[in-house]
């Protein structure tokens, strides 16, 4: 058994904690170990010979580390164990009988002298540790065994500070470990552990293709999502870049300033050396310095010298004599011709009409330039004859009559007035019977569909009573009614009412009795609308605008700024490429069509409001008026060529009314055919002016 033991311990190859082998050497074959080991102590001469082999020969092949390659292994390592048995304890550790041996050759150490194969190389073969690294020794009280088997203790040494701090440290280790919940094996004490024999390895991985995989797991479900972790380390490398970097604050250099001394005048660094640079070159003529306050700066020493060298420079430098160019005042002046040369228009008042007993607001001429139709404030529309200021009719409609508009078709005898929420449409029956007979027939000729669509307006058929009147057709509108204009051809017309929203400009079709919203919405309070006289346009004054819409194609063609604060009338040149509107303001502004969206000019001709603004059919000549109760007649040439501007020639003020009520002249219109005026006034007075 003692035998058996040092063989144990030979096999071993003096590890602390065993190392095992395969399968084969972990069955129960220690019986040939121990029969064997006897040979070795009992038996010398009659022991196993060189070509006899030893039980532990065979362990030579089976690893990396054989007898060749360390020859003095088979002698150092052959060892024995004090003891019996397979096992003996040692300073409370276990050491096991059964370890495997290591890789080195047994060899008899009685049957053959130990300084026989004595070498250069070999200096001391008593050296029993063996090929093992000295660090398996760290945790035990010895160093290898000796040749009888016996351990070899470490020499003993007093205990220093580093031993006690080791100590220290792997008891607290030891506690911690210890104190830790699910670890079962903390507590205990290290040292070597025996596993569990192991099972002989099968290599089911065989070198031949299979038709079917070892396991055949289908994929996981987190293989097919973008992984969450990734995604948050992603993020996380990214969010800094998307940060608002804010700018460190820079660091205060005033305490390191104060601290140390200011050898070179209160700076950081050595003063530079202007000096080193050409004369050229330098940034300041002198050197600076440094002084305590400013009651010790001397004057300045370059003084002199420089203010010489400025008269030097000013009394040798090269001069020019500029011209000067003498500008009259008046070349500044346009060259406009002399208004006599711009005869005919209108020069003087010729004709009162009186009868309204308020304020007229409105008035129209006919087609034919004979009658005039005139709307007040105190409910009745007056038809005048131009020749004679005669009050040939007189109809009342009961209310505030806003607008007045006579058809410009001359075979159609029909008035437009407008009137609270309605529109009405009279037959004055002035002049040749059968214009106003075929007017009649033209309104009686309607036939009603048969199913009536939805209008935004109501057309209503007079009765007996208002037909005596010259009332032939009422249209109702749901909110007040502020202008009313005919199309040229004198089929369509079209109605401003004071509402908000899209409905507030509206379209009505005399012929079908239709009526119609043309805008889907609304840009601001519509002030007024005219229609343009040859293209199928739509022109809408708003407060600050006016709009200009192609009614064909359903767009807005053109926006006009006039740049006032508030637009109050509106009207186009006959030939279409030219309009004038007034503002509250006292402004008068042209546009050229043809030239920009801005102003060609502004005049401001009056000292207050422009209520109205109208062109002249065939004659040169526009007028506004204002509350200022004067009316202003301009010369407003249009050449045909597009490369000559307009002319705009301010030729005649006409007065005559009285302001009342802060109110002046509130509506102007050109006679068709006769350089004639006529004006309207709060003063309940009409005014021609020829």
């Amino acid at each position: 058994m003692q035998s058996h033991g040092s063989a144990g311990c030979l096999a071993g190859g003096g590890r602390p904690g065993g190392v095992w082998l395969s399968s084969t050497l972990c069955s129960p074959q220690p019986s040939l170990a121990c029969a064997a080991a006897p040979s070795l102590r009992d038996d010398g001469d009659s022991g196993l010979s060189e070509s006899e082999e030893s039980v532990f020969s065979g362990l030579e092949d089976s690893g990396s580390d054989s007898s060749e390659d360390d020859p003095a292994e088979g002698e150092d390592g052959v060892s024995s164990d004090e003891g019996h048995g397979g096992t003996e304890k040692t300073s409370g550790q276990q050491v096991q009988a059964g370890s495997p041996p290591p890789r080195t050759e047994v060899a008899s150490v009685q049957g053959r002298d130990e300084y026989a194969e004595d070498s250069s190389d070999e200096e001391d073969i008593r050296n029993t540790v063996g090929n093992v690294p000295l660090a398996w020794y760290d945790d035990f009280p010895h160093v290898g065994y000796d040749l009888d088997g016996r351990r070899i203790y470490k020499p003993l040494r007093t205990r220093d500070e580093l031993d006690h701090l080791g100590t220290g440290a792997a008891t607290r280790t030891r506690w911690v470990a210890a104190a830790r919940p699910g670890c079962a094996g903390a507590a205990a004490e290290p040292g070597p552990t025996r596993p569990l024999c192991p099972q002989p390895a099968v290599d089911f991985f065989s070198g031949d293709l299979m038709l079917h995989p070892v396991t055949n797991r289908p994929a996981d479900k987190r293989s097919f999502i973008p992984s969450l972790v990734e995604k948050e380390k992603v993020g996380a490398g990214c969010r800094p870049d998307l940060r608002p970097r804010v700018p460190a604050r820079p660091r205060s250099l005033a305490p390191a300033r104060r601290r140390w001394a200011s050898p070179w005048g209160g700076r950081l660094g050595p003063c530079s050396r202007p000096w080193q640079q050409e004369p050229g070159e330098r940034k300041l003529n002198f050197l600076p310095r440094k002084f305590p306050s400013l009651r010790a700066v001397p004057a300045y020493g370059r003084f002199i010298q420089e203010r010489f060298e400025r008269c030097l420079d000013l009394y040798l430098c090269p001069r020019q004599r500029k011209m000067r160019v003498n500008v009259d005042p008046e070349d500044l002046i346009p060259k406009l011709p002399r208004p006599r040369d711009l005869q005919p228009f209108p020069t003087c008042q010729a004709l009162v009409y009186r009868g309204h007993s308020n304020l007229v607001r409105c008035l129209s001429v006919s087609p034919d330039g004979q009658w005039l139709a005139s709307g007040s404030d105190d409910g009745s529309v007056r038809l005048w004859e131009v020749a004679t200021a005669r009050c040939m009719r007189t109809v009342p409609v009961g209310g505030v009559v806003k607008s007045v508009a006579w058809n410009p078709r001359p075979t159609i005898c029909l008035v437009a007035v407008a009137v609270e929420d309605s529109v009405l449409l009279l037959n004055p029956a002035l002049g040749d019977r059968l214009v106003a007979g075929s007017t009649d027939q033209l309104l009686s000729a309607f036939v009603p569909p048969e199913e009536p669509a939805a209008q935004p307006a109501r057309w209503l058929e007079a009765s007996e009573e208002e037909r005596q009147g010259g009332l032939r057709l009422r249209i109702c509108h749901g909110k007040p009614v502020t202008q009313v204009t005919w199309h040229g051809r004198g089929d369509y017309m079209a109605v401003v009412l004071a509402a908000a929203g899209h409905t507030q400009v509206l379209i009505h079709q005399l012929s079908r009795r239709r009526s119609q919203s043309p805008f889907r919405r609304s840009h601001g309070h519509v002030q007024r609308v005219a229609f343009h006289p040859l293209r199928p346009f739509l022109l809408v004054a708003s407060q600050r605008a006016v709009r200009l819409y192609h009614l064909l194609r359903q767009e807005l063609t053109k926006k006009l700024r006039p740049n006032c604060k508030w637009v109050s009338s509106l009207a186009v040149h006959p030939a279409g490429d030219n309009v004038i509107c007034g503002s509250y303001d006292s402004k008068l502004v042209w546009f050229d069509l043809d030239l920009s969206c801005e102003p060609y000019r502004v005049l401001r001709h009056h000292k207050k409001a422009l209520r109205a603004v109208a062109f002249h059919t065939r004659y040169p000549l526009f007028a506004s008026g204002s509350d200022d109760g004067s009316v202003t007649v301009c010369h407003g040439m249009v050449y045909n060529d597009l490369l000559q501007n307009p002319l705009l020639v301010p030729v005649k003020v006409l007065r005559g009314h009285v302001p009342t009520r802060d109110l002046g002249v509130l509506d102007v219109a050109f006679h068709p055919t006769q350089p004639w005026v006529f004006s309207s006034g709060a003063d309940g007075t009409i005014r021609l002016f020829s």
